[in-house]
């Protein structure tokens, strides 16, 4: 653990926050090998990579249809009961991001809209072998759905049984998942992007994984959608003189459990709090069966910015743009509004990440690195396609030609100019109200196609 003491207006430097700022060439390296190998011989390269990395012979790498569902059978009463109740919360919250088109006609004739179409197909990839994750399966394959994908893919590491365990499966039935595959590493995320005989290609790749799957999803990112480069998990407490000592410690332990490579910051104005922390911290660790990995994380990753003034500690906490940040401070909903960088926000004392993590409803995915300072947690707008749509009517193109064959001229672009011109040494066109009223009698007809009906002088809604 470091104690960096902030002065008045300082910003914590990079050196500070202690973060890598890229991935190892070693690994991207490696990993350019392994996509470049599923590129060139398929399944049969999966089978390999599948019994080097996960010690497994698979053949077929494709789940049973009915694994899932027998899979809801299997898992207790209670952890089936924790999967319906986190489903239904991140169900209800990702239908408040439904997108919706929009379509309207300016007073020249002119017809402009955005068309909200879903992804065709998406695949999530679930760290899975010796450690399982159904949350991340939830937070993943939901807003996929709500998004309206058709086909959602799932791809994850067998155990040592050959199986994608039964709580999983679970998971993936709740959510919709339509294909599962037992296959793991940057070589599913290549599997995933080009496609094999057994796995078809997907147009965006969602879900957490380690430096390996996130090489992969960098390396094949452009040929396929990706949703982010997921770095070390992360949290930064905002605390005060009125924060419980012992909630922060084990906030940072929940945290720092995840991985050695686990970042975590204390950011205070009460010094005296700090030395309450780590004795909070030194107790706790004693009974953390991840003993080792916690210690770890917290020995080599846990820094403390002791600030001045509030005005401080609120330009470390933007200036780290955590993936995780808590505010456990008197008065912490009056300080939202001056929160600029965070991935996910958790007030008040009785709001510990680990709610975020399952249960509350808004997605786990979500930046890190810092990268809160530029994009959200993963969502429904990330599953959809946004397509511009236009059309001008003979007056309307009248109306605007000088003015593109300004634009034309300045960018020497000599076609662009002469497609307008040329357009007006045609006869000029038969009564435009009819293909109008046509235009609108089409949009209100089209509900099957996806578009939502009503006259083109409104706003028409789209639901996925």
């Amino acid at each position: 653990m470091r104690i960096e003491y902030l002065e008045e207006g300082e910003r914590p430097s990079a050196e500070m926050l202690g973060r890598a700022v890229a991935l190892e060439s070693e690994i991207l390296g490696n990993v350019a090998t392994i996509i470049a190998a599923v590129q060139a011989r398929g399944d049969d390269a999966l089978k390999e990579y599948t019994k080097q990395f996960d010690g497994v012979d698979i053949t077929l790498f494709r789940v049973d249809e009915l694994e899932p569902q027998r899979a809801l059978r299997k898992v207790s009463p209670t952890l089936l009961a924790a999967l319906q109740t986190a489903a239904k919360r991140i169900t209800e919250f990702h239908e408040h991001q439904r997108q919706q088109s929009w379509f309207t006609t300016r007073e020249d004739g002119s017809f402009i809209g955005s068309k909200v179409t879903p992804v065709g197909s998406a695949g999530i990839y679930v760290p899975g072998g010796r450690a399982q994750y159904p949350s991340t399966v939830l937070m993943n394959a939901i807003p996929a759905q709500v998004a309206g994908v058709q086909r959602i893919v799932m791809v994850s590491p067998p155990q040592a049984n050959g199986r994608i365990s039964d709580v999983t499966l679970a998971a993936a039935q709740l959510a919709g998942v339509t294909e599962i595959y037992m296959v793991g590493g940057a070589q599913a995320i290549a599997a995933l992007a080009y496609g094999t005989d057994q796995i078809l290609p997907v147009d965006k790749i969602t879900g957490p994984g380690n430096a390996y799957v996130s090489a992969a999803k960098r390396l094949v990112s452009g040929d396929v959608g990706i949703d982010m480069i997921a770095g070390p998990s992360e949290v930064l407490i905002l605390a005060d003189e009125t924060a419980d000592s012992g909630f922060i410690a084990i906030d940072l332990l929940a945290q720092a459990e995840h991985d050695p490579d686990a970042r975590t910051y204390l950011v205070t104005t009460d010094e005296d709090l700090v030395d309450e922390v780590i004795e909070e911290i030194e107790k706790l660790l004693a009974l953390s069966p991840r003993l080792e990995t916690t210690k770890q994380a917290i020995d080599n990753n846990c820094t403390v910015f002791v600030c001045p003034d509030l005005a401080t500690a609120l330009l470390a906490s933007n200036t780290v743009a955590p993936e995780h940040l808590e505010i456990q401070m008197d008065q912490p909903f009056e300080l939202l509004g001056l929160i600029e960088n965070a991935g996910a926000i958790f007030i008040g004392p009785w709001t510990p990440e680990s709610v975020g993590d399952y249960v509350a409803g808004p997605n786990h995915t979500l930046p890190t690195s810092g990268a809160a300072r530029y994009r959200g947690p993963l969502s429904v707008d990330d599953f959809i396609k946004r397509s511009s749509v236009i059309s001008y009517s003979y007056g309307a193109l009248d109306k605007d030609a000088a003015t593109i064959k300004a634009f034309a001229e300045a960018e020497g672009l000599w076609a662009h100019g002469r497609a307008v011109e040329l357009r007006f040494e045609t006869p000029e066109p038969r009564d435009e109200d009819d293909d109008a009223e046509k235009a609108e009698q089409t949009l209100a007809a089209d509900v099957g196609k996806g578009v939502a009906g009503g006259t083109a002088d409104a706003v028409i809604g789209m639901l996925p």
